[in-house]
């Protein structure tokens, strides 16, 4: 919603595992709010002592809010949650509806298909929103990897 727990996470995580494999000049990943809370600020501290103690750095990421540009501009938009993907569902072109989803539906190891908002919340939930993201992460990874090859 305001691009500064659950977006962020997911950009940095999905950052690692594109540079480990080599395809940071192949893949632009880019994070962003549905709404206008937090334009311009970091990450929640919380998030980034949580990706911090796991090797990620969020400390030049900044907040902003999903443009109509960015339904050309990207293949995918993957929302952290429902009420998340119903507004990108309902800001999205007739031709782009396709590239809007969940992104835990690339996760292998994790049944549920929503991030869960840890920002009301103490670290137990930014641990488990990272666990889940680097789940997810890994399978989207696979996924645009199996259809870059197919296409």
């Amino acid at each position: 919603m305001g691009n500064i727990c659950r977006s962020p996470t997911a950009d940095v995580v999905f950052h690692h595992y594109v540079e480990r494999a080599g395809l940071s000049e192949s893949i632009l990943i880019d994070s962003a709010g549905t709404h206008d809370y937090h334009i311009g600020d970091a990450p929640d501290l919380r998030a980034q002592q949580a990706a911090a103690q796991r090797g990620y750095d969020m400390r030049n990421l900044r907040g902003r809010q999903v443009e109509s540009r960015d339904f050309e501009y990207f293949d995918y938009l993957l929302a952290m949650d429902k009420a998340n993907l119903a507004i990108l569902q309902s800001l999205a072109p007739r031709e782009c509806k396709k590239q809007v989803g969940l992104l835990l539906d690339f996760a292998s190891h994790h049944s549920k298909r929503e991030v869960p908002d840890p920002y009301y919340g103490g670290a137990h939930g930014f641990e488990q929103v990272l666990d889940m993201i680097e789940d997810a992460a890994q399978g989207l990874l696979q996924h645009i990897r199996q259809t870059n090859l197919t296409e």
